[in-house]
């Protein structure tokens, strides 16, 4: 099986591919920026990281747009922070810059009347370990308990007006989405990769998924 991880410069790749290194020591793994590559691929990982308005410029430039779109709608395909962010319709990072539109929503930023937690100011970005609550069930989420602690950094969330696509909550300090699902597709705000066990166990799920919910 052939795993490819979208290289368009915006992500963290190398703890990605580390990562998927060790759960998956048997399959093929491609870092790649080529189309055709990505095309071709069984599954494709979609990282990113880094400000919305840089990230779509990249894939612009690169050519990938379109095989990013194409694999979302046919293969099994994760993407992780900002590449969760991207699939939906536009974020107010950069003054409300259009993304990709695979999910209807948007992706917001922490609003600092709202970073207040018992009367303690809380930072943005969100930077570090918090719960993820399931709110569903998925094949990723099979082995690892409601509640499990993962790894983020971000400024911005994700927001969509059709609740289905939600798969998993965190709090900072509202509850806001972090996982969503539809069909073959499987997005995190958080970082499986930096998450110690629980990620890895949420990336070996994905290499073993076969892209049905």
């Amino acid at each position: 099986m052939q795993i490819a991880v979208i290289d368009y410069g915006m992500g963290n790749l190398r703890s990605v591919m580390n990562a998927l290194q060790q759960v998956a020591p048997d399959h093929t793994l491609t870092l790649t920026s080529d189309p055709a590559v990505i095309a071709a691929a069984d599954k494709v990982v979609f990282p990113g990281q880094g400000a919305m308005r840089d990230c779509m410029r990249e894939l612009t430039e690169r050519g990938l747009r379109e095989v990013v779109l194409e694999t979302a709608s046919s293969k099994p395909f994760l993407g992780i922070c900002v590449g969760a962010q991207l699939l939906f319709e536009m974020s107010e990072e950069g003054g409300n810059t259009p993304a990709l539109g695979v999910f209807p929503g948007q992706v917001l930023r922490f609003p600092a009347e709202r970073m207040q937690l018992e009367g303690e100011r809380l930072k943005v970005p969100h930077m570090g370990w918090n719960e993820v609550h399931q709110t569903r069930a998925h094949p990723l989420w099979a082995g690892i308990p409601s509640g499990e602690r993962f790894y983020f950094v971000h400024s911005y969330y994700m927001q969509t007006p059709d609740t289905s696509l939600i798969v998993g909550e965190s709090a900072y300090p509202f509850a806001f989405t972090v996982a969503v699902a539809r069909a073959n597709i499987f997005a995190t705000q958080f970082h499986p990769e930096k998450s110690h066990a629980a990620g890895l166990k949420l990336l070996s799920n994905f290499v073993a998924w076969n892209g049905v919910a």
